[in-house]
């Protein structure tokens, strides 16, 4: 099978500043007090996705997975180690990125379609069902700056679902939707997941991560421990299963996403 991410010996070095400004860091030095720390967000982590797997990527709150995104995303670089991938990347990995406050939604509807790699004829084909789709009303032509959180990743999602990608990349936004959008969500994804495309989906939620992945991924502290079967990766974690007995009652996840 073709290779869609290989991510080889990657480690990404971040710098905890415990004090700001002058002062108060030659304050700190006097009184021997630690100035600033090192930390590894990602520590030498390898692993390799195939084009059209549905990859869960799990772990606890700090554990490094939204860290792990944007470097695939190809937001941050890693001080480490390779990242390849393989295609166009499309997805959303924060909350209204790419979106200019003082324009309208219909503006940065084409301002984050430009930015994530379509072209304004595609656009403009697309421009109705991503509108549909957002559903966010009379508030197209209105600044985004105005929008709620909900609007926001409705509108970024929306935009982010419709480019012919080969990778698309889920984070924790997605959990800020209501009940009726997430469930559309992961129905769209489902169709985008058996067109074959690669999908890597960040999650606490079990049931949403059984349903749509073939394969999990657990990070702790940077490190990659796990990486196998969603139901062993599941057990792993020692996740509560409280989710899927609300899914069994045929509701949704109350989440999508991680709150990393």
């Amino acid at each position: 099978m073709t290779e869609s991410i290989v991510v080889h010996n990657v480690t990404k070095d971040f710098t905890l500043q415990y004090q700001r400004g002058l002062k108060q860091m030659a304050v700190a030095r006097a009184r021997g007090l630690t100035i600033k720390e090192n930390f590894k967000a990602i520590n030498d982590v390898s692993f390799t996705v195939e084009q059209g797997e549905s990859i869960g990527l799990m772990g606890l709150n700090g554990s490094g997975k939204s860290t792990l995104l944007k470097l695939i995303n190809g937001v941050m670089q890693p001080d480490a180690g390779t990242i390849r991938t393989r295609g166009r990347i499309a997805g959303l990995i924060a909350t209204g990125a790419g979106f200019h406050p003082q324009l309208s939604g219909r503006d940065n509807l084409f301002l984050n379609g430009a930015i994530l790699g379509m072209s304004e004829k595609e656009i403009k084909s697309k421009f109705d069902s991503i509108v549909d789709f957002a559903e966010i009303g009379n508030f197209l032509d209105t600044p985004v700056s105005h929008y709620s959180s909900g609007m926001y990743a409705r509108l970024g999602f929306a935009i982010a679902i419709h480019v012919d990608a080969d990778i698309f990349l889920a984070d924790e936004v997605l959990a800020v939707g209501d009940r009726p959008f997430k469930k559309k969500c992961v129905t769209k994804m489902q169709e985008i997941r058996q067109a074959g495309t690669t999908i890597f989906y960040v999650s606490h939620a079990t049931a949403s991560v059984r349903a749509m992945c073939d394969r999990v991924l657990v990070l702790e502290s940077g490190h990659l421990n796990f990486d196998g079967d969603v139901e062993e990766g599941i057990r792993y974690l020692q996740y509560d299963d409280d989710a899927d007995d609300i899914a069994k009652k045929g509701t949704t996840d109350e989440e999508l996403g991680a709150d990393i």
